[in-house]
């Protein structure tokens, strides 16, 4: 299978209009600010998108606010977010938002062992109002759990759902959730969080914070288990209570299981070498053209840079652990591509 990042170099979308520019010299680029960047979307890929969408739709409440289509390269994307009144950015462009649900389906046939690589990858995180009605709604779907609420390990404060495509979808309550509820509103529910694994917790907060500009908002140390997790996002005006982070959305969780870091051979898959799954985060920028120079005076490591190939609205940046991470114009802010 050709890997997505080379067919964008190559190819443009039927509906919308051309994405393909010629960037400007980038090292006349404006600056970039980096507290206006988005943590916008994380891509999966899956094997039937018509289960998967209404998967999503029916039993979260998101809606597909946008949809590309490669014909060339025979592959689909759905872009779902939570879009009611309640929500974070109700009827915001796509590129404008944090937490996008980026759903890729390729129009070929995969073999089991190439797709899909949901066991291997961490979770997305819900959160919603009431965790025991929003619980007992998915059960009355008859959506599977992989975990349920009341496991011991999570102390009653957490289920794992599972997607058509065995994706661990995590279950938070809000801080306002009422226990005794049994009732809950899908008009009030965040993507909160993208959960991945990292090999050395220090190497990838390095990273996350002085290359993407994150912050470190909450972490927890499990010493008894032996792992820490590392909740980093772009600092909003509400982050100073752990609590309230529950609320928002635009978070990734580092998960670091000790000792990794010493192991030479030890690697993750990043979801985009065979079997595949997971395939990449995404970050919107107010100018894409400056945020990329910067990037190269960073000495990132690059997946595909504007300049590579004819689509040149797309960079794809690699963290410490290879895993993918995108970068797109924040529409509402410049213009660029034009989706």
């Amino acid at each position: 299978m050709q890997p997505l990042c080379k067919c964008l170099m190559n190819l443009r979308p039927l509906n919308g209009k051309p994405q393909f520019r010629q960037p400007n010299n980038l090292k006349m680029a404006t600056q970039t600010n980096t507290s206006m960047y988005k943590l916008n979307h994380t891509m999966l890929r899956v094997k039937d998108p018509k289960a998967s969408v209404k998967f999503y739709e029916d039993n979260f409440g998101m809606r597909v606010i946008n949809q590309m289509k490669f014909e060339e390269a025979k592959f689909t994307l759905y872009f779902l977010a939570f879009d009611s009144p309640g929500a974070a950015s109700p009827g915001n462009h796509w590129t404008d938002r944090e937490s996008v649900l980026e759903l890729t389906h390729n129009c070929i046939n995969f073999s089991d062992t190439e797709l899909i690589l949901s066991l291997r990858f961490g979770h997305i995180c819900f959160s919603v109002d009431n965790l025991e009605g929003a619980c007992k709604m998915l059960e009355e779907n008859g959506v599977h759990f992989q975990q349920k609420l009341g496991y011991e390990l999570h102390n009653n404060t957490a289920a794992f759902a599972l997607d058509p495509d065995s994706y661990w979808v995590k279950i938070i309550g809000q801080p306002s959730c009422q226990r005794e509820s049994k009732t809950t509103n899908i008009g009030t529910y965040r993507f909160n969080h993208t959960m991945i694994r990292v090999k050395d917790p220090q190497k990838s907060l390095q990273f996350y914070r002085s290359v993407l500009g994150m912050s470190l908002l909450n972490t927890i140390e499990n010493t008894d288990e032996r792992y820490n997790v590392y909740s980093l996002g772009y600092r909003h005006e509400y982050d100073n209570s752990s609590k309230k982070l529950s609320t928002r959305e635009g978070l990734v969780e580092l998960t670091w299981n000790y000792g990794t870091e010493k192991e030479s051979n030890f690697q993750y898959h990043n979801g985009n070498a065979n079997p595949q799954g997971f395939g990449h985060l995404c970050v919107s920028v107010d100018d894409l053209n400056a945020a990329c120079a910067r990037f190269e005076e960073l000495n990132v490591n690059w997946k595909k840079r504007l300049t590579d190939g004819r689509m040149q609205s797309v960079a794809f940046i690699l963290d410490p652990d290879e895993y993918w991470i995108e970068v797109i114009q924040n529409e509402k802010l410049k213009k660029n591509a034009h989706w």
